[in-house]
């Protein structure tokens, strides 16, 4: 897969690093991932006073890609960010083609600038959100969430939501597991919010300082689809089985077996969504057979 980050002149460095970050260390990993850096010129000046050099032009681009529009330096959009017609042709036939374009901070507005927010759900900076509204008025802007996702337009809020929607990527891709492995790697606690197509167990539930809580999710999330005994998990601790269920309540509202279940839940909501039958997607969530399935969701 590729990635490509489109720089615009003033970009915020870290609305591109946080995601360049996330998706090097997944490659680090072992994972498929190429990472460029898009632009019309060889230097693009940045809003932190630091040129960054593009590595390609405006590149051809495969349905499976990303592009990335780091926010720059806007208040309150004014001509920063303005893009070619080239630009914004090559962002529209992507997304048409079946690509998908995210988004961080104002970086929004590249993607409204291509026509991509039209009709669709989006979010940007909170500082930013009623003058991108107003810039388009077709596209409907979601307040207080972290990022977005509709119809393979993916927009993020404020400068290090970059990392969560990244985070969120990875984890569509790969799993929860990986996802937690490079957020540790990078020494942030994943979180997330967001409507709840979006909303993510594994990382609303990270939000916390329990080192111990923290080794037992890496093993649920890695393992979900298995059977995992609260003894073997307090184990792989080094606690009771009551210190794990009294640590893991505290540190996350649930026991370690709800927030497995969580889990299994989310992966078989994802396959049933691209198209697996009920049945088919428990199986392959841990689940015996279906009714646990509309069971749990119907509770949740």
């Amino acid at each position: 897969m590729k990635v490509v980050f489109l720089l615009v002149p003033q970009l915020h460095l870290l609305d591109l690093a946080g995601p360049a970050q996330v998706f090097s260390t997944a490659r680090d990993l072992g994972l498929d991932y190429e990472l460029d850096y898009a632009a019309e010129q060889d230097d693009v000046p940045s809003a932190q006073g630091l040129p960054v050099r593009r590595t390609t032009g405006l590149p051809s681009l495969a349905p499976s890609d990303l592009v990335v529009v780091p926010g720059w330096r806007s208040h309150g959009f004014p001509q920063n960010g303005r893009l070619s017609v080239s630009v914004r042709t090559w962002l529209a036939a992507h997304h048409a083609a079946g690509g998908t374009c995210a988004s961080v901070c104002s970086g929004a507005d590249a993607l409204g600038q291509a026509g991509l927010l039209d009709g669709r759900r989006c979010t940007t900076h909170h500082l930013l959100q009623d003058r991108l509204a107003t810039r388009y008025p077709r596209a409907k802007v979601l307040k207080d969430v972290l990022f977005v996702i509709d119809d393979r337009v993916v927009t993020s809020a404020g400068i290090a939501s970059g990392i969560d929607l990244a985070l969120h990527l990875v984890a569509t891709r790969h799993g929860p597991g990986t996802a937690a492995q490079i957020a540790r790697e990078m020494v942030v606690y994943a979180r997330r919010n967001g409507d709840d197509p979006q909303d993510s167990a594994m990382l609303r539930h990270r939000a916390h300082l329990s080192d111990v809580v923290h080794r037992v999710q890496d093993v649920i999330d890695a393992r979900f689809t298995d059977r995992l005994p609260l003894r073997d998990l307090a184990s792989t601790a080094g606690v009771s089985e009551r210190t794990l269920t009294r640590l893991f309540g505290d540190a996350t509202g649930l026991t370690p077996l709800r927030y497995q279940q969580l889990l299994r839940v989310e992966r078989a909501e994802h396959l049933i969504g691209h198209g697996a039958t009920v049945e088919s997607a428990a199986r392959a969530a841990g689940f015996e057979d279906a009714r646990m399935l509309r069971r749990l969701r119907s509770r949740l």
